[in-house]
């Protein structure tokens, strides 16, 4: 065996179109770009023009704004926080936003969590979390819990 006899098994079998190699091969000659105009010659670039026509992009209002520094937050309660501490079997004496992560219970990239006021704590004491709501705050502290806020 040579090594102009290896044939890689990486390549596609699929043949490409060789085009102007006469009119033989059926692509010869203008090598199926018509006949003269803009588009028949190289180096042309014409994607979205209308033939003079003002384009759609150019038409229609622009809208919106995007803010390239806005926080993701997402909301968390009372509600889920216990139905986590029993599917995950969490310890509730001390639940922590990067516990939460670092088991993929919730996702980091939606952003830091907010704890809201729905639904009641069960026995749940010691809370770190990023944001938390005032009633949150209050609900948590009646029923004898702590929570300690990472961010303001």
């Amino acid at each position: 065996m040579k090594i102009n006899e290896l044939k890689s098994n990486l390549t596609s079998g699929k043949k490409y179109k060789r085009r102007g190699r006469g009119s033989g091969s059926g692509l010869g000659k203008t090598s199926g770009r018509g006949v003269k105009g803009q588009k028949s010659r190289s180096g042309v670039s014409i994607n979205g023009f209308e033939g003079g026509q003002m384009p759609l992009y150019r038409r229609l209002p622009k809208r919106g704004f995007k803010n390239p520094f806005k926080t993701k937050i997402q909301n968390i309660n009372f509600t889920t926080i216990n139905n986590l501490i029993k599917k995950y079997k969490l310890n509730p004496n001390e639940i922590t936003e990067e516990d939460l992560f670092t088991k993929n219970i919730l996702k980091r990239s939606k952003g830091s969590l907010k704890l809201l006021s729905t639904g009641e704590p069960e026995n749940i004491t010691n809370i770190q979390i990023s944001y938390a709501s005032k009633k949150a705050i209050d609900v948590l502290e009646k029923s004898g819990g702590k929570i300690k806020l990472t961010k303001k």
